[in-house]
């Protein structure tokens, strides 16, 4: 086998991994891993505001808008206005939505965060440059993308 050979296996492993978790993650939870992290996110600050979710996540407004519409019609998240500025709308987790977060399987991207933070900033760095290599060699740089590990695309369901 050849290193070509090599790099694909690699990927098609990681793509995999993500595939079988969110298929976990759906059958457990009943959300998509970007479901799940939006409403993570929102249980972890309380509450938050579409803009706060779509800059964290790094997608648009529009994307998370979807997301969130999905969420409240499964009675994860509330949204209400805000008080102080009508403009704005609140999000926040329901009981339902908090109990989903703690009952979920521990996600993909946690057990990735907690291994890739534990590594030295030379092999942090080193796996980002390969993985932007990666991105830019597929012309995948400027897609709209959150740090969530899911092999799909970012769209509503």
């Amino acid at each position: 086998m050849d290193r070509t050979d090599d790099s694909l296996i690699a990927l098609r492993r990681i793509l995999r991994a993500t595939e079988l978790f969110g298929k976990e993650l759906a059958h457990a939870a009943g959300l998509s891993p970007v479901q799940f992290r939006v409403l993570q996110l929102v249980a972890e600050q309380g509450m938050s505001t579409p803009k706060a979710i779509s800059v964290q996540m790094g997608v648009t407004q529009a994307t998370i808008t979807a997301l969130l519409d999905r969420l409240e019609k499964q009675g994860m998240i509330t949204r209400a206005r805000s008080q102080v500025d009508r403009r704005q709308m609140n999000i926040a987790v329901t009981e339902k939505g908090r109990a989903t977060v703690a009952e979920a399987p521990d996600p993909l991207q946690q057990r990735y965060v907690r291994q890739f933070e534990s590594l030295k900033d030379w092999e942090q760095a080193q796996i980002i440059a390969a993985l932007e290599r990666v991105a830019s060699m597929l012309d995948a740089e400027d897609m709209d993308a959150s740090p969530v590990l899911h092999s799909g695309e970012i769209k509503p369901s």
